[in-house]
């Protein structure tokens, strides 16, 4: 079991082994290098800890416990936490700034406890088998457990399907659930109790900011800094992710200014124009004076490995995009880093993607179907489309088509993206669709929204749902922990330091999205941190081609074709080979991408499920799993 994760701490290995108990661990040592091998325990060996990620703020919880009485063998984060929850129990949680998944065992209660952070940057999961509690960062080192059965959960592909992620605790596979981020759970004989330690922060208009906009720009700067200052703590080099955008550039000026001036920065260019921000990471090296290390992405490269990060992500995939980020990962490492800092989730606290925007002029539509400016709002939202004149148009103004009823949905912003990508669903086979049921995730989703949440603003509303299921559920995933420790690099998140989570919660609508200006706060205090140009471009949503990548520029007939055969889609059974042939033909002949995008999510989508189903159901493992040879050995 920790053999088929050793990708994620290639460093080091330990077991602990009790009568009661089994715990492992493959490390990545970048905290306390000599003398951090895990499991840890207390002085006196009660208490044993497994644990992957970081607590930032480790060095200030150390000082505390240590007036406390509590005697430490190690310089690591790991031990700090095991003597906070010596000391403080479950509630030592809300006191740690950090990103993490961890076990305790408590060897004298015979009593597990298991933790994820506050947004769930790290992966956790865990399922019961023949009275067995088995858990681990990763569903492939689960599935190694001989009593633990491999099967597609059907609900749960529908999900992928209408939200492109799946909604925590469910995964795609029966039986195994992910600990939801920000929960604590307790075992103990033969009882799981799980609690929540934290949520995502909501403040109704009376609680929120009473300052002024200036005061806020500067907070928000000082909170920045902070959290970026305490994630560069680390005893190996720290470089950075720098995409060219306006979050990922922020990050490293942060640093270059006030921490370290030979900041090394890593980022990637698109063989495929229309993906590509090199003149942008160009302006930020030529300000800052770093070293930039970049990597060119061909659409032959994103073909290859796009099995490896169906492999990594352990769910049916909708987009290409992840496979950059793994192939990133890797340079990172060959250049010998482990840590790099990267600007994901200044989107979603700032009200970055036209989603938000989009909320915003429905909802003004809704409240005033009368006002003749509404042409020109949406002219300015999408310039692309009103240059022409015909059907587009039309389509954007009837996807804009608002009646006031509609502004009651608690689902209002997102619930026109989810029923259009909701139709890829009719791509399934009679019998899955059958197996369905009437089945609709979004009633499962509603019936879970936190109490009060209609009566909350458009955009929290949005930003919750925003951030909820897609940025934790699929971003820090699929896109972010799991690409980058496929190489065994840690990414670190400044943005999504629960600090800054809280401070942006409490700002009013419009300092976050003024106008149809996203992220304006952000854009303000990042004046003379980055380029005027960087500051002040439109917001490029991060992507990566899928028809040039599967079926144009001599692509090869390798897997594509043989999971699209008719032969292999009636094995599998999840999806209608004439539907599907129909779908792959269409994007072979055409000349032009005129696809839509629903369509593109439909093709990645059953191309990801068919090698899934053949990774984790029909030939599992798809890899020869290394058996490791522990640094550190503990039985009792």
């Amino acid at each position: 079991m920790v053999g088929i994760i050793r990708h994620r701490g290639p460093d080091e290995s330990g077991i602990y082994m009790d009568p009661h108990i089994g715990l492992g661990h493959a490390r990545l040592s970048i905290i306390g290098l000599e003398g951090g091998s895990q499991p840890i325990s207390n002085e006196d060996g009660t208490l044993w800890i497994v644990y992957n990620g970081e607590a930032f703020n480790y060095i200030e919880l150390k000082e505390e416990l240590i007036k406390k009485g509590h005697i430490f063998s190690t310089q690591t984060d790991t031990e700090v936490l095991l003597h906070l929850y010596e000391e403080m129990g479950p509630q030592c949680l809300e006191e740690v700034n950090g990103q993490f998944a961890l076990a305790i065992w408590d060897a004298r209660k015979n009593e597990l406890f298991l933790a994820r952070d506050r947004v769930g940057i790290r992966p956790l999961f865990y399922a019961q088998a023949k009275g067995k509690l088995i858990f681990a960062s990763e569903i492939k080192a689960i599935f190694l457990h001989p009593e633990v059965k491999r099967e597609v959960d059907l609900e749960s592909l529908h999900q992928v399907f209408n939200f492109w992620t799946i909604l925590s605790p469910r995964t795609v596979f029966q039986g195994v659930y992910e600990l939801p981020p920000g929960r604590y759970m307790v075992i103990k004989k033969g009882h799981m109790i799980q609690k929540p330690f934290w949520s995502l922060p909501y403040y109704a208009p009376e609680d929120r900011w009473r300052g002024s906009f200036q005061e806020a720009k500067e907070e928000l700067k000082s909170l920045l800094k902070d959290a970026i200052r305490i994630r560069l703590r680390a005893d190996v080099p720290v470089g950075a992710y720098l995409s060219g955008g306006l979050d990922s550039s922020m990050v490293p000026a942060v640093i270059s200014r006030y921490f370290n001036n030979h900041l090394r920065t890593f980022s990637m260019s698109f063989q495929e124009r229309a993906f590509d921000e090199t003149p942008y990471q160009n302006e930020m090296e030529a300000l800052l004076g770093i070293e930039n290390s970049r990597t060119l992405l061909t659409n032959a490269l994103i073909r290859d490995h796009f099995p490896d990060i169906v492999w990594h992500s352990e769910i049916p995939l909708l987009r290409t995009a992840p496979v950059p980020l793994f192939l990133l990962s890797g340079v990172v490492r060959q250049n010998g880093f482990k840590v790099v800092v990267t600007g994901e989730g200044a989107d979603e606290v700032f009200g970055g993607y036209n989603i938000f925007k989009e909320a915003k002029v429905r909802y003004f539509w809704g409240k005033r179907p009368e006002s003749r400016i509404r042409p020109l709002i949406l002219s300015r939202l999408y310039p692309y489309v009103f240059n022409h004149a015909g059907r587009g148009r039309l389509f954007v103004q009837k996807f804009f088509s608002v009646k006031s009823e509609d502004l009651e949905d608690p689902l209002f912003s997102h619930r026109i993206r989810w029923k259009n990508s909701g139709r890829n669903v009719s791509f399934f086979s009679d019998e899955i669709l059958s197996r369905f049921n009437g089945y609709n995730p979004l009633n499962e989703l509603a019936e879970g929204l936190p109490p009060g949440f209609p009566t909350w603003d458009w955009l929290s509303r949005a930003q919750f749902l925003e951030t909820k299921i897609f940025l934790s559920n699929y971003l820090l995933s699929s896109q972010g922990d799991r690409m980058a420790m496929a190489h065994g690099v840690e990414i670190r998140l400044p943005y999504l330091d629960y600090r800054v989570m809280d401070f942006a919660a409490r700002l009013p609508a419009w300092w976050k999205i003024k106008g149809l200006n996203e992220k304006y706060i952000l854009k303000q205090a990042a004046e003379g941190f980055v380029t005027e140009a960087i500051r002040k471009r439109p917001k490029q949503p991060y992507r990566a081609p899928i028809r040039e990548v599967f079926f144009t520029n001599g692509a090869r007939n390798d897997y594509v074709d043989y999971f699209f055969s008719s032969d292999s889609l009636k094995k599998t059974g999840y999806f209608n080979p004439e539907k599907v042939g129909f779908l792959a033909k269409k994007f072979r002949k055409a000349e032009a991408p005129v696809s839509s995008e629903f369509q593109n999510m439909a093709l990645v989508g059953i191309l990801s499920t068919q090698i899934l189903h053949d990774q984790f159901i029909k030939n599992f493992p798809i890899r020869d799993v290394q058996p490791i040879k522990p640094d550190r050995i503990i039985r009792r």
